[in-house]
């Protein structure tokens, strides 16, 4: 048995769910792969993987295995790396996931970028709203907004966003402007699936004391462009961070609210798995990253009028 190659088949298994799609992103059959995989269980006598004809999913013994094996083929893709020029010079496939507006909006532009520098980097992306598990799935690198959270993840801060409370100028002239954050009460209120704080919307006055009201609306939606969208129609208010609703308050089809109430602002961080080696093409994309988003400014300030943000 080849222990590389059929640590490397079980890995892609488990990373895309099937045998047909691990035989294809590793360019061989799907008998090939379930043999490594069958080989691999023989010789560690140990089940890794439930089969059924819908699905497969790990065992115990698997998920455990399964956690060793992605930190022993990455240690050793990195052994191979400071062996040569990719210490200086990334190579490789990235797998990154990202939220699917700040991926499409920014880290599209970003990688392109990337790759124009270091033409021998390949990326896998998944964007989604949902919160991943990186060691589980297979992921080398998240970019996420908000608080780190797990223990087992590793977090460097690339930049920041603010929350911005807007509405269609059509939902005002119909509605009112609320003047306070607990005028929201009565208004329709398009809220977030993913938000940390659920139906409560955080503001702090210039005081600096917190405001934190509990919103209700017409619309629960696990996609912030999608709520954003709703918003532009006219269906209620938004309360979205500034790199989503940006565009369409610069373009007046939203208008922002509640200004004297901005929330304090909001981390963004490329995160991995907690490893004692990093290697040169995570922390080279993370170096990227934060270097390109430290110094750029989102589409729009939380602090700002629209008129200053049309200005900009």
């Amino acid at each position: 048995m080849d222990r590389f190659l059929a640590l490397t088949a079980f890995a892609r298994v488990v990373e895309t769910g099937s045998f047909a799609r691990a035989a294809q992103r590793l360019n061989t059959s799907v008998s090939s792969v379930s043999r490594h995989v069958s080989e691999l269980e023989a010789h560690l006598n140990a089940r890794l993987l439930n089969r059924t004809t819908r699905r497969l999913s790990l065992t115990e013994s698997g998920r455990a295995f399964h956690e060793r094996c992605v930190q022993l083929l990455a240690d050793l893709e990195e052994a191979e790396e400071s062996a040569g020029a990719a210490t200086i010079r990334p190579r490789g496939t990235l797998r990154l996931t990202s939220s699917i507006t700040f991926g499409a909006r920014l880290l599209a532009p970003a990688i392109a970028a990337f790759i124009a520098r270091y033409p021998d980097m390949r990326f896998d992306v998944e964007l989604s709203d949902r919160t991943v598990d990186l060691v589980d799935e297979g992921f080398d690198v998240a970019v996420r907004i908000g608080p780190i959270g797990s223990q087992n993840l590793v977090g460097r801060k690339i930049g920041e966003t603010r929350l911005v409370c807007c509405a269609a100028p059509s939902y005002l002239a119909q509605r009112g402007e609320p003047a306070t954050p607990e005028d929201l009460a009565g208004h329709a209120c398009l809220t977030y699936e993913y938000s940390s704080l659920r139906n409560v919307w955080p503001f702090r006055d210039r005081a600096g004391a917190e405001r934190n009201v509990r919103v209700v609306g017409p619309v629960h939606a696990n996609n912030g462009r999608f709520l954003e969208a709703l918003a532009v129609e006219g269906a209620g208010i938004v309360y979205e961070p500034d790199f989503i609703v940006g565009p369409d308050v610069l373009a007046g089809k939203l208008t922002t609210i509640l200004r004297e109430y901005p929330p304090p602002p909001t981390s963004i961080y490329v995160m991995y798995p907690s490893r004692r080696h990093l290697s040169a093409k995570v922390r080279a994309f993370t170096d990227f990253l934060a270097e390109r988003f430290t110094s750029s400014d989102w589409p729009l300030s939380a602090h700002a009028t629209p008129a200053r943000a049309r200005k900009r």
